[in-house]
C-alpha cells in the first residue's frame, strides 16, 4: 500500500480508533486540534527515532499528543517506518492525525543529520551518505579529497579524522553535503580555536591538533564527565616522562576492521602507527571526533600526578600514581580479586 493510500485510509482507521481507543475518545482525539503553547512551535524529529521516541521529542518540544494514542493510531495506518526526520514547523489548530501525516509526508522546514561524540570520521560520512535530503556531491572522494573541496587549506594532515563536530545540523532539502560537511569543519575549528586559547600551562602539546588528538582518545576512554580531566592527567604526564600512552582505543582504531570486538595480547604486541604500546608519544591522527567536554579536558587536565586507571566496570574509573596500586586495582576490578 503506498503512503498515499494510507493517508486516505483516514475514515476506516479513525473507526478503529473509535472503538479500540474508546478511553480517550477515538475519533475526537485524533480530530481534535491540540493546544500548542504558542502559535507556532519548531520541533526537530532526530535520525533513526521509534514512534515513541517521535511522541516524546514532540512532548518535549510543546506539541501535546498523548503517546500511546499516537503509537497505535501510526501503527494502524502503517506509518511506523516512515516518520521522516528534520526540523518540522507545527501550527495552532493542528490534529495529532495532521501531525502524524505531516511527519510521514517529511513536510519539514529543514531536513537533520546528527554526528555523535565519539563517532569515527567512517561513521560520521556513512550517516550523511544515508541522508536523503543531502545532495552528495561528496560521494567517491578520499579524505583529501573532500577537505579540499570544503576549502579546508588551513588542515594540518590529509586525514579528516577528528576534524569535524559532533552536532545536529539543520539543512534545506537538497543541500549539498559538502556544505554540511563546511559548517561541521569550521564549528570543530572554533570550538578547538577557544579550547586552546584557554589551555593550561605546561601542557605537553605544540599544536591544537596534538590536544585535537589527545581530546579524541578521552572521548572514547571515558564518557563520566568528571573522569576527563584526570585521564587528560595520565595522558598529559606519561608524554612528559616519555612513557608510552597504552590506550587501547588507539590500538582498536590502527586494527580497522581486523578489530573483532576483543582485543587480544596479540594484538596489543602487533605494531601499527596507532598501537600505543608499541610506539611512544601520541598517534598520527585522532581517533574519533570529540566534543567540547574533551577539547576543554584535554587542555585543562587535572592537578594530579596520576600515570594509571583502570575501569571500575560502572563506567568509572580508578587512578593510581604508581604501577603497584594500578595492579592492586586491575586485581580488584579487572580480575575480581582482593
Amino acid at each position: 500500500m503506498t503512503l498515499l493510500r494510507k493517508c486516505l485510509a483516514f475514515g476506516v482507521v479513525l473507526a478503529v480508533l473509535l472503538g479500540l481507543l474508546a478511553s480517550v475518545g477515538g475519533y475526537y482525539w485524533a480530530t481534535h486540534p491540540l493546544a500548542l503553547p504558542s502559535a507556532t512551535i519548531d520541533v526537530t524529529i532526530q535520525p533513526r527515532s521509534t514512534v515513541r521516541g517521535v511522541a516524546a521529542q514532540l512532548n518535549r518540544g510543546g506539541v501535546p499528543v498523548e503517546p500511546e494514542p499516537f503509537v497505535l493510531m501510526t501503527r494502524l495506518l502503517g506509518l511506523q517506518s516512515h516518520l521522516k526526520s528534520g526540523n518540522y514547523e507545527f501550527r495552532t489548530g493542528i490534529t495529532p492525525y495532521a501531525v502524524l501525516q505531516k511527519l510521514a509526508l517529511g513536510d519539514v522546514d529543514e531536513s537533520v543529520v546528527t554526528i555523535i561524540e565519539g563517532w569515527t570520521f567512517k561513521r560520521m560520512r556513512a550517516e550523511f551518505d544515508a541522508s536523503p535530503a543531502l545532495r552528495h556531491d561528496t560521494a567517491g572522494m578520499d579524505d583529501a579529497q573532500l577537505l579540499a573541496a570544503i576549502g579546508a587549506s588551513d588542515s594540518p594532515t590529509t586525514s579528516a579524522e577528528g576534524l569535524f563536530f559532533p552536532d545536529t545540523y539543520l539543512f534545506d532539502k537538497g543541500t549539498s553535503d559538502v556544505n554540511v560537511y563546511r559548517r561541521a569543519y569550521k564549528l570543530m575549528q572554533q570550538r578547538l580555536t577557544a579550547a586552546w586559547a584557554a589551555r593550561a600551562a605546561g601542557l605537553p602539546y605544540q599544536t591544537p591538533y596534538e590536544a585535537l588528538t589527545v581530546a579524541s582518545l578521552i572521548e572514547k576512554e571515558t564518557g563520566k564527565a568528571s573522569d576527563r580531566p584526570l585521564v587528560s592527567a595520565v595522558f598529559a604526564n606519561r608524554l612528559r616522562i616519555g612513557m608510552p600512552l597504552q590506550t587501547d582505543p588507539a590500538v582498536i582504531y590502527g586494527l580497522g576492521e581486523r578489530y573483532d570486538g576483543h582485543l587480544s595480547k596479540r594484538d596489543l604486541q602487533q605494531d601499527t602507527p596507532y598501537n600505543t604500546y608499541t610506539r611512544r608519544g601520541l598517534p598520527p591522527t585522532p581517533i574519533s571526533l570529540p566534543g567540547v567536554a574533551s577539547l576543554q579536558a584535554a587542555l585543562n587536565p587535572a592537578p594530579t600526578s596520576a600515570l594509571y586507571f583502570v575501569s571500575r566496570g560502572d563506567g568509572s574509573s580508578i587512578f593510581s600514581d604508581t604501577l603497584g596500586a594500578h595492579n592492586r586495582a586491575v586485581d580488584k576490578y579487572i580480575r575480581g580479586q582482593e
